[in-house]
């Protein structure tokens, strides 16, 4: 595999998985499928993988399960997922990415994207640090200290509350994917009290009052109208 990016594929569809073998080869990968959670995380243990595209709904042990597993191995913390959902499995969705996965493909889902997907993840996590972690955020003039917990655009500090921190943290984590309200705060905000989704808008506009050069045209949080919010796609992660 020396030379080459292998990808390992969980899914329980055969059909999907000679679909992403095909064309993911035909970018030059090198992939490996398997059709449930305990073989999934045999082939990791035994195998050198640079990538995990993930399936939530598996046998003998789920998604969650197995992500949950990878990310408590010392070995394979480290090892980029993206996991594949269905448009009804928003819970499993916050749930998959809070255990650690870094990003995810809904079904029915284009073939270009879940390629797209795995090349940007990976250029992303090629910049993480020797042990598997993301150190920081760079996006432009915004460095985003996930260490230290600070933010400072052109070299000067940018005061953020926690919970600011935290939703500019999720949304840099994830450029380009555009986010719900609702998703938000079960992502950012979990079980801890009950808030309107608008207190997202909320918290965006703070965010934009303290990160963007003209908060009425911003450049790093943009909104999709009538959808919700993402991260300006491109940005470096390292």
């Amino acid at each position: 595999m020396a030379g080459r990016k292998a990808i390992l594929i969980v899914d329980d569809e055969l059909d999907i998985c000679t679909l992403l073998e095909y064309n993911l080869q035909k970018e030059g990968f090198v992939t490996h499928s398997v059709h449930d959670g305990i073989s999934a995380l045999k082939r990791l243990q035994k195998g050198s993988y640079d990538l995990m595209i993930l399936d939530l709904m598996l046998p003998q042990m789920d998604g969650i399960q197995l992500c949950r597993h990878v990310r408590g191995d010392a070995s394979l913390k480290s090892l980029p997922i993206i996991m594949l959902t269905a448009k009804d499995e928003e819970l499993d969705r916050v749930l998959g990415l809070e255990m650690g996965a870094d990003d995810y493909v809904t079904k029915p889902f284009s073939v270009r994207e879940v390629v797209a997907r795995v090349k940007a993840v990976l250029r992303r996590t090629d910049r993480r640090d020797p042990e598997g972690n993301r150190s920081r955020i760079e996006a432009g003039e915004l460095v985003i200290d996930l260490e230290r917990f600070t933010v400072t655009k052109r070299g000067e500090p940018v005061e953020l509350s926690a919970r600011e921190f935290r939703l500019l943290q999720y949304l840099a984590e994830h450029p380009g994917r555009i986010y719900s309200r609702d998703f938000l705060l079960d992502a950012v905000w979990g079980d801890d009290v009950f808030v309107e989704p608008r207190t997202v808008d909320v918290f965006i506009r703070r965010i934009r009052e303290k990160i963007e050069d003209d908060p009425s045209r911003p450049y790093y949080i943009r909104t999709k109208r009538g959808v919700g919010y993402y991260f300006q796609e491109g940005d470096r992660v390292s």
